[in-house]
């Protein structure tokens, strides 16, 4: 990426991409300055407004539907204003979900004071961040004064939590796992991947997070994929029927824990195939195998809590006390709001 750009290898995301390197660590920075048709790896305003805008159908409500939107593109033309997306990102590797890396408080301080030396005129954001995986790191960076503004709600599952053992998951879990059987397919790891695979994955990714959820979600190019399963960047494992690869998910793994950027299957096949299912019990067997926290992202919230998984809001840490006054204010108002309105909706709708 630092030598092609990043359109090549995620095509919906353009940033300038630096490593910062803390006692041999190397850590991800992405630089951006506007960029607002950025996936929201890149971009808050897609993240806060253009997706936010997408995921209010969800509410099932037309007149709230209607009053949120229309706040939404208020906001929108005011954060513009504010230049919202100048910022640089943190250990930012171009997911929907960025797990850190363990450093001392001592590091990520002198991280931070290092990228305010070098960007004065630029948001400092930390994406991802949750208080069971990065309890420290929001109580430094909160000490710094960032403002620690709600992202989404997330879904965790404890692999030993007794959630995870009752009857009701157990017998979910069972039925999932047996589909595959049922329906003929065979498990495949990276082993049983080639080349020639790349394409179908990149479909069955696509159908499911781009064409299904939003093309706000990151566009992997065949190239990343061809990467990840060359190098290994990504544990890939799917489900094959009949010599063609019907389901497929990456994952990568860091400090106990795990989460799948990648994950896809085939939409237009019969719904009762069930391959999400599939799929879903593929990854927390994984997860229960290597005894790692799942991290499940956002999205299909009744089914992951049917499987005992948690609810948790995830968070950015931004900090913004060396910008003007006229670039502050709209992330201490946005704060402000997803605080006292939106969490609460999060949590009353199970989003």
């Amino acid at each position: 990426m630092l030598k092609h750009g990043s359109e090549l290898y995620v095509r919906n995301v353009r940033t300038r991409l630096l490593i910062l390197s803390i006692d041999g660590i190397p850590v991800p920075i992405t630089v951006n300055d506007s960029e607002y048709d950025n996936s929201y790896v890149c971009s808050p305003y897609t993240h806060y407004v253009s997706y936010a805008k997408q995921e209010l159908d969800l509410l099932g409500n037309r007149m709230l539907i209607a009053s949120l939107g229309a706040l939404l593109s208020g906001i929108g033309v005011l954060l513009k204003r504010a230049s919202f997306n100048r910022i640089v990102h943190v250990n930012n590797w171009l997911l929907s979900t960025n797990l850190f890396p363990a450093l001392a408080e001592e590091q990520w301080e002198a991280a931070l004071d290092k990228l305010l030396a070098a960007f004065p005129d630029h948001a400092i954001a930390f994406r991802s961040l949750n208080p069971s995986l990065n309890a420290r790191e929001l109580d430094r960076l909160g000490s710094r004064k960032c403002r620690l503004v709600p992202s989404r709600q997330i879904y965790l599952l404890r692999t030993d939590d007794s959630n995870f053992g009752n009857a009701k998951s157990r017998w979910l879990l069972k039925r999932d796992d047996a589909l595959a059987d049922k329906h003929g397919y065979e498990k495949v790891d990276a082993s049983g991947m080639t080349d020639e695979d790349v394409p179908r994955i990149a479909e069955l990714y696509r159908m499911l997070y781009l064409e299904k959820y939003s093309f706000y979600n990151p566009q992997f190019s065949e190239r990343l994929l061809e990467e990840a399963l060359r190098e290994g960047t990504l544990e890939l494992f799917g489900y094959r029927r009949n010599g063609r690869l019907d389901a497929v998910l990456g994952f990568y793994a860091r400090n106990g824990a795990m989460t799948t950027p990648l994950f896809g299957y085939d939409t237009s096949l019969p719904q009762e195939l069930g391959l999400y299912r599939m799929l879903s019990s593929l990854l927390i067997e994984l997860a229960r195998d290597r005894g790692l926290l799942l991290h499940e992202s956002s999205g299909a919230a009744q089914f992951k809590r049917n499987r005992g998984a948690v609810a948790e809001i995830e968070y950015t840490a931004v900090h913004i006390r060396h910008l003007p006054l006229s670039r502050r204010w709209c992330w201490s108002a946005l704060e402000w709001l997803l605080v006292r309105i939106g969490v609460p909706l999060l949590r009353k709708y199970k989003l």
